[in-house]
């Protein structure tokens, strides 16, 4: 296998999605910088390749795979071990169904491409945004302490990380970074802190990637 290429934005959440699986997997890869702040993403180069003119997307195995969910379910099925998704079909879908909460439900509606939309079109003031994105980090959050606690251990699902904890870190990272109080969600700062400790979780943080801030 040559190796991967991933076009990427350092504090892109979906694109720190992908870096944390590829690290869990072992995986060396290289990193394509794509600056979303100076709309790189909307080059004609860069959209035909994606035409979606989003990050991430990598190139694997002859493949341009976008979406970070599809990304990391095809990384898990070529590379199963360690494994992102529990075998079991009730776990399995109990993992999916947190993942996709964070991934579908809180992030896309507070993404960079949202934000400036409330700013520009819209004329949101900076307060105004700030509520918006707390209210629905804090709305998504509630949600999701509830659904992991009870079969919660040192991550969302027992005691090893899964795809929820890879959609996890980086929305815990947002909130901080936009100042949303995440104390009342337990659960969610446990499974946070122990997935920071594991390096593959912690070399993807955004101040680690050395290719763009």
């Amino acid at each position: 296998m040559s190796r991967p290429l991933l076009h990427d934005y350092a504090k892109s959440s979906a694109a720190y999605r992908v870096r944390i699986a590829l690290n869990f997997k072992g995986i060396d890869y290289d990193q394509h910088p794509v600056n979303l702040l100076e709309g790189e993403q909307k080059a004609d180069e860069y959209r035909a390749l994606n035409p979606q003119g989003l990050v991430p997307m990598l190139e694997i195995d002859g493949l341009k795979l976008t979406q970070s969910l599809a990304i990391m379910v095809y990384l898990d099925q070529r590379f199963p071990e360690p494994r992102l998704v529990p075998a079991d079909p009730a776990d399995g879908a109990h993992v999916r169904a947190m993942a996709l909460a964070i991934a579908c439900d809180i992030h896309p509606i507070n993404n960079l491409r949202v934000l400036k939309y409330l700013a520009g079109p819209l004329r949101l003031s900076e307060d105004e945004r700030q509520a918006w994105y707390a209210h629905w980090i804090t709305e998504g959050f509630t949600a999701l302490e509830t659904m992991t606690a009870p079969r919660a251990g040192a991550f969302l699902f027992g005691d090893s990380p899964t795809i929820a904890d890879i959609c996890l870190v980086p929305q815990m990272f947002n909130a901080r970074r936009y100042n949303v109080p995440v104390d009342a969600f337990p659960t969610l700062l446990r499974a946070d802190e122990s997935a920071n400790r594991i390096e593959a979780f912690a070399a993807a943080h955004p101040e680690r990637q050395e290719a763009h801030a």
